[in-house]
C-alpha cells in the first residue's frame, strides 16, 4: 500500500510539473522575456562541476540522437523542457526537479552505468538549481567534452633525446636518436639490446624490406667482403634510390587505401583505368614526394597537377546496380560517401570518424556533425574515369602538325571517293557519342524523339545544341541550363539521383549525370532555348565515360520549332547504318559504286588514315588517357541525419573536418574542389596533431611488423597507447622538419642500430618480452605473398621488371554481365611481372598466394594478419605455379652451372638463400636431386623458410 501511494503521488508530482515546466519555460523564450544577462562567476561553476557531470554521467543516455525517455539533457531547452515525466528541472526548485529526485532516489544514473553520485556532486547539483540552473546561451553540451585531452589531438613537440650514458653500458651501441630512445625503454625493463646481424642477414634483410626482393647473391657476397665503414650506409642509400623501393612500399599504401581494380558487389565488374592510381603511388612514392603533399593531392589532386593521384578517393567499392526504390537509392549513396569519409579519416588521421555517422562517436572526441561536414566536403565526388592533361613538348607539336597536314590530305582524296560514290548512309549509331549535322535552322525549340533502343528505357548522356558561329568563333552550347534553357520530357525515371531531367543539359558528362525515360524503349526529351538561335549541329551521346551502351537509343528523329507544335525534322536515324554493322561492312557500303581499281586506293587511303590518327591522337592528346579516378560536381545541401537515416534529415551542415582539431572556415555555397583542398591543407598542416604521427607510425610498422601504436588506423581510445611515445614525437617532428621526406625516416629506421639488430632470440629477452614490442632483438616475420612471389621470379631468373601500365591478370578472360573470377592454371612470361602489377580483383584472390593473407580490398587492410595454415604449404608445394617455377629454376642451373649435380646444388644454394650450401647441407641435396631430380631441389628451397623470411 504505501509503494502504490507513493506511485501515485509520484505521478500526481510529476503531471504537476509538466503544467510548472511548461509555463517557466515558455516565460524563458525570447518573445516573452529578454533572457537575464547571466553573472560571469555562475557560469564558471557550471563549467567547472555541472558541465563536466551531465557530460560524465548523463548525456551518454540523453542526447539528441539516443534521448532515452524522450529527455535531452545537452541544451537548457531541452532540461526544460524534460521528456516523457515532464521537465528534468525547475529553476530555483529542488522539490519539484525530477532529475534531482531521481538521483536522489539512486535510480539514475542506473545501476549498469556505473555507480551512484556522490554526496558531494549531489550537492553542487542541488545548489546550481536552487540558484536558477543557469547555462550559458547557446553552450551545447556533447558527449566528445570529457575525451577532448587524449594523447594523440596534442601536437607533438620534439623531446629531447636520452643521454647515451643512461641507456645502454656499451655506448657505442647508439647510432642515432632512435637507438637512445629504444635502449633507455629497454634499461626500464631490465633488457639490453642484441648484438649486430651478421653482414649477410642485414644486406638480405634491408633488401627484402625496402625492395621486396632478395639481394643478387654476387651483390652479398661483394657487402660481406666489404671493409668499408661506409658500405651500410651506402647500400641503403642505394636501395632507397632504387624504383623498385616504390613498388615494393606502394604495394604497403595501397593496402591502407583498399585500393582494387573492379567495383565488387554482385557484378564485380572491372575498372580498366583504375592503374594509374597505383602508378601514381609508385612514381610519388620513388621521387620522394613530401608527404604534406602526397596527402593533398590524394585528396584535390585535380587542383595540385596530380589528377589520376584523387583515384584515392573512389578506390573502395561502388555498387553499380542501381535501384527504382528511393530509399534504397540514397542509402547506397550514404555508403559511397561513408567510404570516402571512414577511409580519409582513418588513412591520414587514424581516427574512426565513421563511427559518428549515426550519432557522436562513442569513444573519441568525434560528434556527429564532424562526419557529415566531412561528408559535405566530399558529397561532389562521384565514382567514374575522368580525363588526364597530358603535357604536350615542342616536338610533340611539331610532329603533330607534320601529321596533321597528311591526315588532311589523305581525308580529302578519300572524300572524292566517297563523293564519287553517291550518298550513303551514316556510321551506325555510337554509345559514346554521336554528331547531327544540318543545313542550319532558326529554333526556339529541339525534341529528341527516341523510338527504340538496343535494351531498356532509353538514357541521354548530355544533349548539345551548337549555335551557327562564324570563321575563328568558338562554338557555343545554347542548350546548356546556365544560359537559360529549359528542359521537360514525356516522362522520368524516379528514384534515382543519377538519372534526372536537370542531368541532360547540366553540363556534366557521365552515367551518373544523365537523363532515363520511364517508358521502355521510349520517350522523348525536349529543349526550350532561352531565346530564337540559328542552330545547325547537335551532339548527344548514352554515355560519355564509355562505362554503359545499353539504353542507347538506335530508332530516332530530331525535331526543331519556332512555336511548339509546328515541327521540322532535322535528323534522325533513317540516313544510319544499322547498330551493329562491322566496321568493315562500312567501309564497304560507304565505297559501293567506285570501280574496282578506285575501292582498291580508297582502301589503302583508308588503311593509312587509320594508324596516323591515332599517333595524332596521342600527340595532341584527342584520345585522352582516362583514370578511375572520381569525377566532381557542386553537391547540393548536406544535411545531418537522425541515425544515419537518409529519410530522416535534420539541420544543414557545412562542409568542415574534425571541430576538436581544427575548422576549416567554409560555407554551403563553398565550391566542390575548394572544400577538398581546404580539408587536404588541414590534413597536411604541421598544426595538425595526428598526421605525421600517424605515418612515421605506419613507416616503423612496415619496418619492424609493428607500430609503435600497435593500431596504425586507429589513434583514438579504442586503438592501443604507444610503446614508445616519445620516440613517436620524436619522428613526427623529424619528418616535418625535412621536408616531409619519407626516405628521411626510412634512412633513419634503416640505419639504427635498432634496426640492425641480430633477430637471433635469447632467454633473458624472451621471458619479459617474448613478443619483442621493445625491440631487445630484430623481430623475423615472413615476408608477404607479393614478396614471395616476386622472389621466386627473381630466382628462377624470370621476373619482368617493366614499370607501369595496365596490369596482368590472373584470373581467365570473361564478359559476363556478373563476372565470374576463375583462376588460371597456366601462366607465362605475361604473368611474370611484380605482383603489384597484378591486377587487383576485389573479394577475390590469386589461386596460390592470396591464401599468405592478401587483404581482399573490401575494407582498408592497414595491417595483416600473419597465419600459418596447411593450404599455404600445399600451394607453394604442389600448385601448378610452383611446379612450372621449380622446372624454370632447373633450367637456370643448368644453364648457369652446367650438368654436374655439385656444381648445379651450389648454384642453387646461391641464388635462393644468398649463400654456399653447409656441409650438413650439401650431401642431402646432392642425394636428392639424384633421387627425384633437380626440379624438386629447387621447389623444396622455394619452401625453405629462410627463403621466405625477413632474417
Amino acid at each position: 500500500m504505501v509503494i502504490t501511494m507513493r506511485i501515485h503521488r509520484r505521478r500526481f508530482r510529476r503531471i504537476l510539473w509538466l503544467i510548472v515546466g511548461c509555463v517557466l519555460w515558455s516565460l524563458s523564450t525570447p518573445a516573452f522575456a529578454a533572457p537575464a544577462k547571466k553573472p560571469t562567476a555562475t557560469n564558471d561553476a557550471f563549467e567547472r562541476e555541472i558541465a563536466p557531470l551531465l557530460v560524465r554521467r548523463c548525456i551518454e543516455c540523453h542526447n539528441p540522437t539516443e534521448a532515452k525517455g524522450e529527455l535531452d539533457l545537452t541544451t537548457r531547452s531541452g532540461m526544460l523542457q524534460g521528456g516523457e515525466t515532464g521537465p528534468a528541472v525547475v529553476p530555483s526548485n529542488t522539490d519539484d526537479s525530477f532529475l534531482l529526485e531521481q538521483i536522489r532516489d539512486g535510480e539514475m544514473p542506473p545501476e549498469e552505468k556505473g555507480p551512484p553520485l556522490t554526496k558531494a556532486e549531489i550537492a553542487s547539483i542541488a545548489s546550481w538549481i536552487k540558484t536558477g540552473a543557469r547555462w550559458p546561451k547557446d553552450r551545447t553540451l556533447s558527449t566528445v567534452e570529457s575525451r577532448r585531452d587524449w594523447w594523440s589531438l596534442k601536437l607533438p613537440v620534439r623531446p629531447a633525446v636520452p643521454p647515451v650514458k643512461n641507456t645502454v653500458k656499451d655506448s657505442h651501441w647508439v647510432r642515432n636518436p632512435i637507438d637512445a630512445f629504444i635502449s633507455r625503454r629497454l634499461a626500464k625493463a631490465g633488457l639490453a639490446p642484441s648484438p649486430e646481424a651478421d653482414r649477410t642477414s642485414l644486406i638480405r634483410r634491408a633488401t627484402l624490406d625496402v625492395h621486396g626482393l632478395p639481394p643478387l647473391y654476387e651483390e652479398i657476397r661483394r657487402f660481406a667482403a666489404s671493409k668499408s665503414p661506409g658500405a651500410y650506409d651506402k647500400l641503403i642509400e642505394q636501395l632507397l634510390a632504387s624504383p623498385r623501393y616504390g613498388e615494393r612500399w606502394a604495394r604497403h599504401w595501397l593496402d591502407v587505401v583498399r585500393f582494387a581494380e573492379t567495383n565488387g558487389f554482385e557484378t564485380n565488374t572491372p575498372r580498366p583505368n583504375a592503374w594509374r592510381y597505383r602508378d601514381w603511388v609508385i612514381e610519388a612514392l620513388n621521387r620522394d614526394l613530401p608527404y604534406d603533399q602526397f596527402v593533398v593531392a590524394q585528396l584535390a589532386g585535380d587542383a595540385t597537377g596530380h589528377d589520376a593521384a584523387t583515384g584515392f578517393l573512389v578506390a573502395g567499392a561502388y555498387d553499380t546496380v542501381k535501384s527504382p526504390d528511393v530509399n534504397l537509392t540514397l542509402m547506397q549513396r550514404q555508403n559511397e560517401l561513408a567510404d570516402m569519409v571512414n577511409t580519409t579519416g582513418t588513412t591520414f588521421l587514424a581516427l574512426t570518424v565513421g563511427c559518428a555517422r549515426c550519432h557522436d562517436h562513442k569513444f573519441d572526441a568525434i560528434v556527429q556533425t564532424d562526419y557529415y561536414a566531412m561528408q559535405a566536403v566530399f558529397a561532389g565526388v562521384r565514382h567514374g574515369d575522368r580525363a588526364l592533361p597530358m603535357p604536350q613538348t615542342a616536338e610533340q607539336k611539331q610532329q603533330a602538325e607534320k601529321l596533321r597536314q597528311r591526315i588532311k590530305n589523305i581525308k580529302a582524296r578519300v572524300a572524292k571517293f566517297k563523293k564519287a560514290a553517291g550518298p550513303k548512309l551514316r556510321e551506325p549509331v555510337n554509345s559514346r557519342i554521336n554528331t547531327e549535322q544540318f543545313p542550319a535552322v532558326e529554333a526556339r525549340f529541339v525534341r529528341f524523339t527516341i523510338m527504340a533502343t538496343n535494351a531498356s528505357e532509353p538514357c541521354i548522356d548530355e544533349l548539345e545544341i551548337f549555335a551557327v558561329t562564324a570563321n575563328g568563333e568558338k562554338p557555343r552550347n545554347v542548350a546548356l541550363a546556365t544560359v537559360g534553357a529549359k528542359v521537360s520530357s514525356s516522362g522520368d525515371y524516379v528514384g534515382n539521383p543519377s538519372h534526372k531531367l536537370k542531368h541532360v543539359n547540366d553540363g556534366v558528362y557521365g552515367n551518373e549525370r544523365s537523363w532515363i525515360s520511364n517508358q521502355n524503349g521510349r520517350g522523348w526529351v525536349q529543349i526550350e532555348l532561352a531565346r530564337l538561335t540559328r542552330i545547325d549541329r547537335i551532339v548527344w551521346g548514352r554515355d560519355r565515360n564509355e562505362r554503359y551502351k545499353d539504353r542507347t537509343a538506335t530508332v530516332y528523329t530530331i525535331q526543331t520549332a519556332i512555336v511548339p507544335g509546328k515541327w521540322q525534322t532535322v535528323a534522325s536515324s533513317d540516313d544510319r547504318l544499322p547498330t551493329g554493322t562491322s566496321p568493315e561492312a562500312q567501309i564497304a557500303a560507304a565505297l559501293a559504286g567506285l570501280s574496282p581499281a578506285d575501292k582498291k586506293l580508297a582502301r589503302a587511303l583508308l588503311e593509312k588514315l587509320k594508324p596516323l590518327e591515332a599517333q595524332h591522337a596521342v600527340l595532341t592528346n584527342a584520345a585522352v588517357a582516362k583514370a578511375y579516378a572520381g569525377t566532381f560536381t557542386q553537391p547540393g545541401a548536406t544535411h545531418r541525419l537522425h541515425r544515419g537515416d537518409p529519410m530522416q534529415k535534420r539541420e544543414v551542415v557545412a562542409p568542415g573536418a574534425i571541430e576538436v582539431i581544427g575548422r576549416l572556415g567554409l560555407n554551403t555555397k563553398t565550391a566542390e574542389q575548394k572544400r577538398r583542398l581546404a580539408l587536404a591543407r588541414w590534413i597536411a598542416s604541421e598544426k595538425n596533431p595526428l598526421t605525421a604521427r600517424v605515418i612515421v607510425n605506419r613507416l616503423w610498422h612496415y619496418h619492424f611488423g609493428r607500430g609503435l601504436v600497435s593500431t596504425p588506423s586507429d589513434f583514438g581510445r579504442m586503438g592501443t597507447l604507444p610503446s614508445h611515445p616519445e620516440l613517436l614525437d620524436w619522428l613526427a617532428v623529424e619528418l616535418i622538419e625535412h621536408n616531409w621526406s619519407l626516405k628521411h625516416i626510412h634512412a633513419l629506421i634503416l640505419r639504427s642500430a635498432t634496426y640492425r639488430q641480430s633477430s637471433r632470440p635469447h632467454e633473458a629477452g624472451m621471458k619479459v618480452d617474448a613478443m619483442s614490442e621493445l625491440l631487445w632483438r630484430y623481430p623475423p616475420r615472413r615476408l608477404e605473398a607479393e614478396a614471395i612471389r616476386d622472389s621466386i621470379l627473381v630466382t628462377t631468373g624470370v621476373l619482368d621488371l617493366r614499370m607501369g601500365g595496365p596490369g596482368y591478370d590472373v584470373f581467365k578472360p570473361n564478359t559476363n554481365y556478373v563476372r565470374n573470377y576463375i583462376p588460371k592454371d597456366k601462366f607465362g612470361p605475361a604473368e611474370w611481372r611484380r605482383m603489384v602489377y597484378m591486377v587487383k580483383v576485389r573479394m577475390e584472390q590469386d589461386a596460390v598466394f592470396g591464401t599468405f593473407d592478401c587483404p581482399d580490398a573490401g575494407q582498408p587492410s592497414p595491417k595483416r594478419s600473419r597465419s600459418t595454415t596447411a593450404i599455404q604449404a600445399l600451394n607453394l608445394l604442389n600448385s601448378g605455379f610452383m611446379i612450372q617455377q621449380a622446372e624454370l629454376f632447373a633450367a637456370r642451373l643448368k644453364r648457369e652451372a652446367g650438368e654436374k649435380t655439385e656444381a648445379q646444388v651450389e648454384r642453387a644454394f646461391q641464388l635462393a638463400l644468398g649463400r654456399k650450401p653447409a656441409d650438413e647441407e650439401r650431401p642431402g641435396a646432392i642425394a636428392l636431386v639424384k633421387q627425384h631430380g633437380l626440379a624438386t631441389l629447387c621447389r623444396s628451397l622455394l619452401n625453405a623458410s629462410e627463403f621466405l623470411f625477413v632474417p
